[in-house]
């Protein structure tokens, strides 16, 4: 089968969103189908550098990528996400769905312009979208009246959380299957020798957190002794944060943009992951690839990560509470056998509930339900 994955986000800046679609991807070409991401790309240079100060990768897309515009940061929902909004997109994607002949597209936050609005108006192949954001979704309030008839094209919709579901559904009524978002799974990861140290993964926003994580960081740096990696958010804006807070980098390392190899090496090689977001998460994602590297997790105690936050696998506390923070996590790293029995946990939960292959095929069948198309073990049986 030939499966195109529509983003309307930009390649170059990593997101969950983005990340998502990637390792779907690559776990639908496990299967044996062929598959093409249409998503926008910023391409290196002076024009990109004004119209994104965010650190990204700004190399060339993969082969399987079919950029269709550059992109700009567009606030939403508490994040700034790198959205194509180029009236170019338009004929990119027309000719891209002319030349490539899919036989289903999968769409992931389909009501967002420009590139999955084009999709929508263009395909004339059965559609499957993915609803990844929750909250109040206010935007929706200006574009239901413009383009919310679009979600009548779709044959099947999927939320990555009940929370997703809901919040989607306030919007545009109608069933939805609840599909949680996929990790990527290393092949080995002992929960024990580990380095001392925490990671923080996300962008440098608000929701995210991190400026709870860097008040708290002094007093659990004086108790435990752990280093901190920051991976993900821009470094520039990470020494901008210290320095407002008044707060040392004794101790802390800002790596910025891993690659998957990069992040995964990281996880693989810590005691704890620290997720202390504010709120406004639709699924706990950073979470999940943490736990497949047998990695516990000090999480904020937030509607969006309650689907994942397991009380054997990770430690819940009071969002934009330093003083729990330090706690939460002075206690987890200094009680060693507990920590890699909830490592242990968390790999065993990310291995039955989010792996990839399981994911993808379930994927799989709702393509072949929208299509008609058996697969090649169906087809072979």
């Amino acid at each position: 089968m030939k499966i195109g994955i529509v983003v309307p986000f930009s390649w170059s800046f990593w997101g969950a969103v983005v990340e998502h679609a990637e390792a779907q991807a690559a776990a639908l070409e496990e299967l044996g189908h062929e598959v093409r991401l249409i998503m926008g790309n910023d391409p290196p240079g002076q024009f990109t550098r004004v119209l994104h100060p965010r650190v990204g990768r700004h190399g060339d897309p993969p082969p399987n990528v079919i950029p269709v515009g550059r992109s700009v940061i567009v606030p939403a929902n508490g994040s700034l996400p790198n959205i194509v909004l180029s009236p170019r997109t338009y004929s990119r994607i027309r000719r891209a769905l002319e030349r490539e002949r899919f036989d289903v597209l999968h769409l992931h936050e389909p009501m967002t312009p420009t590139i999955c609005l084009c999709a929508l108006i263009l395909a004339r192949t059965p559609m499957v979208a993915t609803f990844h954001a929750s909250g109040d979704l206010g935007w929706m309030r200006g574009a239901k009246p413009l383009w919310g008839d679009l979600i009548d094209r779709i044959d099947h919709r999927i939320a990555v959380s009940e929370r997703a579901r809901t919040s989607q559904a306030r919007w545009l009524p109608g069933e939805y299957e609840v599909i949680p978002n996929g990790v990527l799974v290393p092949e080995s990861a002992p929960a024990g020798n580990r380095e001392h140290r925490l990671v923080f993964a996300g962008r440098q926003e608000p929701r995210k957190g991190l400026h709870v994580l860097l008040r708290a960081w002094p007093a659990i740096r004086e108790r435990t002794g752990l280093r901190l990696t920051v991976a993900g958010a821009d470094p520039l804006a990470v020494r901008l944060l210290l320095t407002r807070l008044r707060t040392s980098d004794e101790g802390i390392d800002v790596v910025g943009f891993l690659t998957q190899d990069e992040l995964t090496k990281t996880l693989l090689g810590a005691k704890a992951l620290v997720a202390p977001s504010m709120g406004q998460e639709s699924f706990g994602m950073v979470l999940t690839r943490a736990f497949a590297c047998a990695l516990p997790a000090v999480a904020s105690d937030i509607p969006g990560y309650r689907e994942v936050l397991e009380p054997e696998a990770s430690v819940a506390v009071a969002p934009d509470d330093a003083a729990a923070l330090v706690e939460a996590v002075s206690a987890l790293v200094e009680d060693e056998p507990r920590r890699e029995g909830m490592g242990r946990a968390a790999r065993e939960i990310a291995v039955e509930r989010y792996s990839w292959p399981g994911i993808a095929r379930r994927f799989e069948q709702i393509y072949e339900g929208v299509t008609g198309i058996a697969s090649g073990a169906e087809r072979a049986a």
